[in-house]
């Protein structure tokens, strides 16, 4: 049954490896362990269409949970109809093969991602399989070119390159627009600077026409990775993101931070880096936000 209402919700919301991340002991990582409601998967999102029709982002190895959670709340409809992936890092592709016969046994489910994606895709043995099986069936999308994931619904998402580590493939951040609401999904980005050119936050959302973003808020400061060059994994802090766009204004998109690496103070609704965020007026993501597109 459906409202005829587009929908997105938020299924993962930390970084690639997850929250506890696999193999450490730091105190943060103890501290969702021992409480597990704490635990956090890597970052997804859920897109219900106007016909009923259910859609995901990112394709990551906790894709069965998120899956279970999203019909926990209601709202999804089975099968996927389509996954877009941003770019072919651990977080956002390790759960293809879980489309697979050996688990989920989908068919056909329309996967939508760039040309240096979809021919990592066609070049990697393990996920061309999926292909050759009639699993997934890869589809091209063009940069800044809006497109529909699925005939009737009723939302579109437009493509916008922004640079981030390319050892595999490209990079894009993903916009999503439905009748009366965008939505811009931007996990991982290299640096402010290189994504804006001259431009500041606000004048480059305003150029989207985004009304709410989810924006990468992996590290919270540049001296989060104790014995770590972090020169090697670039991305604006939290801190360098909260000096650029100051206190919130009430003609501001709503912007929330995800993303999130396992020793971000942000996975602590009790710091005072969560309470910083909201007294600015900006958000940290959890999972079950949902955003009305229309």
């Amino acid at each position: 049954m459906t409202d005829g209402k587009v929908r997105a919700i938020v299924l993962g919301t930390a970084q690639d490896g997850g929250y506890p991340q696999p193999g450490c002991r730091l105190s943060c990582c103890d501290r969702a362990r021992s409480d597990r409601s704490l635990s956090r998967s890597p970052v997804s999102l859920g897109i219900m269409g106007a016909d009923g029709s259910c859609h995901i982002i990112e394709v990551g190895r906790e894709i069965g949970q998120q899956i279970e959670f999203w019909d926990g709340i209601g709202g999804l409809e089975w099968p996927l109809k389509s996954a877009s992936i941003t770019h072919a890092h651990l977080g956002h592709t390790d759960g293809l093969r879980l489309l697979g016969r050996e688990a989920i046994g989908a068919r056909g489910t329309i996967i939508h991602c760039s040309e240096s994606m979809l021919s990592l895709i066609h070049r990697t043995p393990t996920w061309k399989i999926l292909v050759e099986q009639g699993v997934i069936c890869p589809q091209q999308w063009e940069s800044f070119v809006p497109f529909d994931p699925s005939p009737g619904c009723g939302f579109t998402i437009t493509p916008i390159p922004v640079k981030h580590r390319a050892e595999l493939s490209d990079n894009h951040a993903l916009l999503i627009k439905g009748g009366s609401g965008s939505l811009l999904f931007m996990p991982d980005q290299d640096s402010w600077e290189e994504t804006l050119g001259d431009s500041t936050i606000r004048d480059w959302l305003r150029s989207l026409e985004v009304d709410s973003a989810l924006i990468d808020g992996t590290f919270w400061d540049s001296s989060e990775l104790s014995g770590r060059d972090m020169s090697e994994i670039p991305h604006p802090t939290v801190r360098e993101s909260l000096e650029l766009l100051g206190e919130k204004s009430g003609e501001d998109p709503e912007i929330s931070f995800f993303h999130l690496n396992h020793t971000n103070p942000l996975h602590n609704e009790g710091s005072e880096e969560f309470a910083l965020v909201k007294r600015m007026g900006w958000g940290i993501s959890k999972p079950g936000d949902i955003y009305n597109l229309g």
